[in-house]
């Protein structure tokens, strides 16, 4: 049934009542690609990166017990930043619940509220149902993650054959795309008609929608600037004229903001306008601009803000149909307050003061070198992948990618640590052709650490980064402007994570002087193998970070 959705790769890890599964994985002619991870979280997590970089659904699978608790941080990531991902565990037999059997939970009540989907099968007739059912509810509306619960005798009983059939369309997302209401667009061009400054915040909605073309193509006929949450980046190239960049509390700087604050209508599109994207719902200012929100789940609409009009739909459809409506009015861009010279303006503030500090050989390296000099030796198509912590912010912010479509992910719905390096596994086979990079702070390499030994196995070419500063810097740095530094109980000790990484067979490079670090990067990416990078860095609590919280 798997195959029949065009599953190819799955990412999992053995347990007792996973037997039978992984002997039919072992036994049958299916063609698809078992990773065995070390953590069932990271299998969780490269299930997710695979199913962003492909467009198609990722798979993992667990067994009973532990493993079913360990793999729900990775579930709930990919349902709330709308990813399809299906979680296989397998489970006690039916026969022996209740009997106080090793092992046993109650496994839809356990993952019900993280998914968007979820079943425990108890007959072998229902597998093929049952997993027909899991890829239609992932893939159509508003993705979302999946789970199925597979008990360890419903593994070994019979199915009827002339029952395994599916819609392989379903395999991929956004499946059985939701039309726009005709109302609804002809209201959002009258809107937009009777705008002086509108302005895109586009969230991952659009990059999820393959609606980038159709983006680009509205805004510049309109003349409105577009500006991304995190998860949006990818919805236009950060070098387009109308590109604003990343909005925010975290990854937004104040030039980015005076463009949401001189908007007289914000459009969001499959964003769901919440605290990070608005800095707590202040910016835009509620009551300020008229607001049209598009997204395919009606339930985002007035959450946050009061909506002038609400599309429910598909982005990619609805922006298609905007378009084709506003483009007898609009046969030339219309001046605009903001137009492509006050962006530029803004732009040109917010990197200047980032390469004054990029350019800095102030030691420990700032995380500003990091990402000029990341950005001076990588290829346009690379997939960058950022931990939160340090990297998030810096990266989101000031990484300009110059190709629209997904080439930057981070955990951005649920923030944790450990995210990077395993996901670089899921990008590698989801996208084996492109450079990819994951960077992490030294508290989330110490989650992660165990997938060294996986990437190794597999020769993954993936070149990982450590930003080194032996703290919980997010922490340290909410605690030094949030509780006048009553620094507590965030420090820990230095590791030489390269010398860690080479203990398990990783290429590695440890650097503390600013010079020496592009050319360490150029190596690194250069190595066909796996390799790390370990940057004695500035600590987060010290550096001048992108997050308006810690802005005076």
């Amino acid at each position: 049934m798997l195959r029949l959705h065009g599953v190819e790769v799955i990412f999992g890890l053995c347990g007792d009542t996973s037997l039978p599964f992984y002997d039919a994985l072992a036994r049958l002619d299916h063609g698809i690609t078992h990773v065995l991870t070390r953590d069932e979280r990271s299998a969780a997590y490269m299930a997710d990166a695979y199913a962003r970089v492909t467009g198609k659904v990722g798979v993992c699978e667990g067994p009973s017990g532990g493993g079913a608790t360990y793999i729900l941080p990775g579930v709930v990531e990919a349902n709330e930043s709308s990813i399809p991902v299906l979680a296989i565990t397998s489970d006690i037999s039916v026969s022996s619940r209740g009997r106080f059997t090793l092992t046993e939970l109650d496994q839809k009540a356990l993952f019900a509220p993280l998914t968007k989907w979820n079943a425990v099968i108890d007959r072998g007739a229902d597998i093929p149902r049952t997993i027909r059912a899991a890829f239609s509810a992932m893939t159509t509306g508003t993705p979302g993650a999946a789970h199925i619960g597979l008990p360890f005798d419903v593994q070994k009983e019979a199915v009827d054959e002339a029952d395994l059939w599916a819609d392989e369309s379903l395999g991929r997302y956004p499946a059985r795309r939701i039309a726009p209401d005709t109302q609804a667009i002809e209201r959002a061009a009258g809107i937009i008609r009777a705008a002086k400054s509108p302005l895109f915040i586009c969230g991952g909605g659009v990059v999820i929608a393959g609606a980038e073309e159709e983006l680009r193509t509205l805004a510049e006929r309109i003349g409105a600037p577009v500006a991304t949450t995190i998860s949006g980046q990818g919805s236009i190239a950060e070098t387009h004229e109308l590109a604003v960049g990343v909005v925010g509390s975290n990854g937004g700087v104040a030039e980015t903001r005076a463009v949401v604050d001189e908007a007289d209508l914000i459009i969001f599109v499959g964003c769901r306008a919440g605290s990070v994207t608005t800095e707590r719902w202040r910016h835009p200012e509620p009551g300020a601009t008229k607001v049209i929100h598009m997204d395919t789940n009606p339930a985002v609409m007035d959450a946050t803000y009061q909506t002038d009009c609400a599309i429910i739909g598909d982005a990619k459809l609805a922006l298609a149909a905007l378009d084709r409506l506003l483009a007898p009015d609009f046969k030339s861009p219309p001046q605009r307050t903001l137009n492509e010279a006050f962006i530029a303006d803004r732009k040109k503030a917010k990197f200047d003061a980032f390469h004054a500090l990029a350019n800095s050989d102030d030691t420990p390296i700032r995380p500003e070198r990091i990402v000029a000099d990341l950005q001076a030796v990588l290829p346009d198509d690379a997939i960058v992948i950022a931990d939160p912590g340090t990297p998030c912010p810096y990266f989101s912010a000031f990484y300009e990618f110059k190709r629209s479509g997904r080439h930057f992910l981070s955990n951005r719905a649920h923030g944790a640590l450990g995210y990077a390096l395993p996901a670089a596994v899921g990008a590698h086979y989801g996208r084996p052709d492109a450079t990819v990079v994951a960077i992490m702070g030294d508290g989330a390499f110490g989650f992660c650490v165990g997938e060294l030994e996986t990437i190794v196995r597999l020769n993954i070419p993936a070149t990982l980064i450590v930003i080194s500063n032996s703290v919980f810097g997010w922490i340290k740095a909410g605690q030094k402007t949030g509780y006048d530094a009553r620094y507590f109980s965030v420090d820990f000790t230095r590791t030489d994570h390269a010398k860690v990484a080479e203990a398990y067979g990783v290429k590695s490079w440890r650097v503390s002087a600013p010079a020496d670090l592009k050319t360490a990067l150029a190596e690194a990416i250069a190595l066909d193998g796996p390799a790390l990078v370990d940057i004695i860095a500035q600590p987060l609590q010290d550096a001048n970070a992108p997050v308006s919280e810690w802005v005076a």
